[in-house]
């Protein structure tokens, strides 16, 4: 992947300008572009260009396709000089099934270290990065008894239980109001199951009200779980209500607590850690900084043997050919097909972000439309190839790169992801973000230090420094790389210390989001 900034012995003005690959003939500025500005080989911008947005490396005629990071992401709508500014009023759509096809599956080489991380080893051989207790819902009439049961286990009574990281309360607004059977239910029942067999919980509760459309012994049944010494279950109507159910929670907690503090951390091979990977609110630096490093950081976890899950399919339906380009296997080609072609039927004719082709926020942010955006979501992945395609909240079945299916929404997409069994999130953003995921450490990425500066509480690392200069995107790869093994080990992220991610479950409401 090429460095987003060049040294002083390169044709490109360091700090100014960032092409994405050889190929391109688009560039990012990495600061505000004076008009007059020699950036590359002679060519001088023509006009102020901001921070973010793409200026034109040679003179374009109309109706040339525009190339950034080896993706067509439209058409001139005039002939355009070089060293102009590029944006969405002399940008305009192209036709996506005729666009050629500019990426590949490649592995990229890289020197690799010894990599380990302190994880709990559970019975299956999985690894754990957090050691949790969850009370799940099996619908939302037992949300306030799940709550109250986790919120009781404060730390003053968890610290008999030091190798305990909390009691999670993972509640949504489903179970009842829809089907008892179809995809929906099966998709809920999936997510849910995924969560009670994640790495990172020790033992689990399950609370019903006892009449929900879920019902809770069909659920266990038809996942294959059975209660025991790590998963009880409470129903209010079987025991006599909210506060029975409330006090009945809490024992069964307590009397899962010693099972669970019995585990300890030991040192294990990077090849157990699964990384959810998320791109929110983007801006135009985005692909040069944040995304290019977090795909240096994904290449590098998968050349250790990891695990990476990308999951945008808002991008995938965009860029589609590109996408299936990085497939290892015509199989994971017709498996990326068929979500897309699910994906287009559903939004047709819909006020949907999928059906826009460009939003007024995303230009702001540098952005000119719809293909422009999914650049970065594509960068994020590296170069690694795509080795499975799976469903939402659907197991994780291979090493590498794997894409789930899940819509660009961060709450339901890294709620998929953990379901599937990551144990760790990271996110990238421009806009920034303070979102985390349930059940999993969740590293924050900042495309801007501006950004980073007005939320550093909730940013993890600042990836602004590759805009000016300070870094390359594979620096910056390999710190966000060695942060990942930290938090793994148990260090905390910004969201973890806030207490941010136990309002976050947010299963899959199967064609109702956009």
């Amino acid at each position: 992947m090429p460095e987003p900034f060049q040294d002083s012995s390169s044709d490109f003005a360091p700090r100014s300008i960032c092409q994405l690959e050889p190929t391109d003939n688009v560039a990012i500025a990495l600061c505000d572009l004076a008009p007059g500005m020699d950036i590359c080989r002679g060519v001088c911008t023509t006009e102020l260009v901001p921070a973010g947005h793409k200026v034109s490396l040679r003179t374009l005629v109309a109706g040339e396709a525009i190339i950034k990071s080896n993706v067509v992401i439209g058409c001139a709508a005039a002939d355009v000089a070089a060293g102009s500014w590029l944006h969405s009023h002399n940008i305009t759509p192209a036709i996506v099934d005729e666009l050629p096809v500019a990426t590949s599956a490649q592995t990229k080489s890289i020197d690799t270290v010894d990599a380990t991380f302190r994880g709990f080893r559970r019975a299956d051989g999985r690894v754990g990065t957090r050691n949790y207790i969850a009370v799940l819902v099996a619908g939302n009439c037992a949300a306030t008894a799940a709550r109250q049961v986790a919120q009781w286990f404060d730390e003053v009574r968890l610290a008999d239980y030091p190798h305990v990281d909390g009691v999670v309360p993972m509640t949504h607004e489903f179970g009842c109001g829809m089907e008892m059977t179809g995809e929906p239910m099966d998709l809920l029942r999936r997510t849910l199951s995924g969560c009670i067999r994640h790495p990172n919980v020790a033992a689990s509760v399950v609370i019903a009200l006892g009449c929900e459309r879920n019902n809770l012994y069909g659920f266990l049944e038809q996942e294959g779980l059975v209660p025991g010494d790590t998963l009880k279950t409470v129903v209010l109507q079987e025991v006599g209500g909210t506060r029975a159910a409330i006090d009945a929670g809490i024992a069964a907690v307590q009397q899962m607590l010693p099972v669970a503090n019995a585990a300890r951390r030991e040192s294990v091979s990077i090849d157990h850690l699964a990384i959810g990977l998320q791109s929110v609110l983007p801006d135009g630096l985005s692909a040069a900084t944040a995304n290019a490093a977090l795909g240096e950081a994904v290449d590098l976890l998968v050349s250790h043997g990891g695990t990476a899950v990308l999951s945008d399919s808002t991008a995938l339906v965009r860029l589609g050919a590109e996408f299936r380009a990085r497939a290892v296997s015509e199989d994971v080609r017709a498996a990326l097909q068929e979500r897309r072609d699910w994906w287009r039927r559903y939004h047709h004719g819909r006020d949907t972000q999928i059906a826009r082709s460009g939003e007024q926020d995303d230009a702001q942010r540098g952005l000119s439309n719809g293909r422009d955006k999914s650049v970065a979501t594509l960068r994020m992945a590296g170069n690694s190839p795509i080795r499975a395609a799976v469903p939402y909240a659907g197991p994780i079945p291979t090493k590498g790169l794997v894409f789930m299916d899940a819509p660009s929404y961060e709450a339901v997409s890294a709620t998929g992801q953990v379901a599937a069994g990551v144990n760790l999130v990271c996110l990238a953003s421009g806009a920034g973000s303070c979102f985390s995921a349930p059940l999993a450490p969740t590293v924050k990425l900042s495309s801007n230090t501006a950004t980073f500066l007005r939320l550093q509480d909730d940013m993890d690392m600042d990836c602004g420094s590759i805009a000016r200069g300070e870094r390359t995107a594979a620096e910056m790869g390999r710190a966000i790389f060695e942060h990942w093994l930290r938090i793994a080990s148990g260090e905390k992220t910004r969201g973890e210390l806030l207490g941010v991610g136990d309002e976050e479950f947010a299963p899959w409401p199967i064609g109702v989001l956009a």
